[in-house]
């Protein structure tokens, strides 16, 4: 069974713990959006929305030492007047990025200048989107590499937006894995045992291994009570388990 840690000493419980508030604290702020964005009018213009949208989650991508890279509202088809597909969306202060550069202050998701994007025409079809669209559901997408804005690993967070029973959108949030890595290290790993945060599918997002990168798959994924090298701990409110090393006996 994983460890519960002492004082001065976490254990894999408080892992799994660190984990579930992290991301319950980036749906907290998801649901004001929610609430913010639902309040609009019924029918909004492009302009209108953004700078809605923009006094929302700008200051969350401003902030010291931000935890998100990305944030906004991706508008439902119709939703917005005569645009099928309208993303509110800002990127935060970026290094080096390969599409931008460095940039200093946020900077707004312009379709028009990613002639590769077309795909987001059918974006209803992205599971960011879809997932939400049909439980009616929050969800977390990835790891994955986001060609669009960050090209880096990130974790997207959306939670569906309706008004009167009809979906008029999706809020998210995009996370760096690298700045999750700075968030939950720490404590993973003064755990004694090897120990790396996986998706469903046992994709890694931070481990304490040095071999195992973010994006591979974990090797022996299944939990050692199906023959496998690892013990799965659920985070709770998330579909991220913590798997810890056994020790092979």
């Amino acid at each position: 069974m994983p460890e519960q840690g002492t004082a001065g000493h976490p254990g894999v419980d408080d892992g799994a713990g660190l984990v579930s508030s992290l991301f319950d604290g980036v749906f907290g702020q998801l649901a004001q959006w929610r609430e913010a964005v639902a309040a609009g009018p019924a029918e909004t213009t492009p302009a209108k929305l953004d700078e809605l949208v923009a006094a929302l989650v700008l200051p969350s991508l401003t902030a010291d030492d931000a935890v998100l890279i990305g944030a906004g509202f991706i508008a439902a088809p119709d939703y917005v007047h005569g645009r099928d597909v309208h993303f509110a969306w800002w990127l935060g202060p970026l290094e080096d990025n390969p599409l931008m550069g460095t940039t200093d202050g946020p900077t707004k998701l312009d379709l028009s200048t990613r002639g590769y994007a077309d795909y987001l025409r059918d974006f209803r079809s992205l599971e960011w989107y879809s997932i939400p669209e049909t439980t009616h559901q929050t969800h977390i997408t990835g790891p994955y590499v986001d060609h669009l804005c960050t090209c880096d690993y990130i974790v997207t967070l959306t939670m569906p937006t309706e008004v009167d029973g009809t979906m008029i959108g999706v809020v998210g949030a995009d996370i760096y894995v690298k700045r999750l890595e700075r968030e939950l290290l720490p404590t993973l790993l003064a755990i004694e045992r090897p120990v790396t945060l996986v998706n469903e599918q046992g994709r890694v997002m931070v481990s304490t291994d040095p071999t195992l990168a973010a994006g591979t798959l974990l090797p022996a994924h299944p939990p050692a009570s199906a023959g496998g090298r690892y013990e799965l701990l659920p985070c709770a409110g998330t579909p991220f388990a913590l798997a810890v090393e056994t020790d092979g006996s």
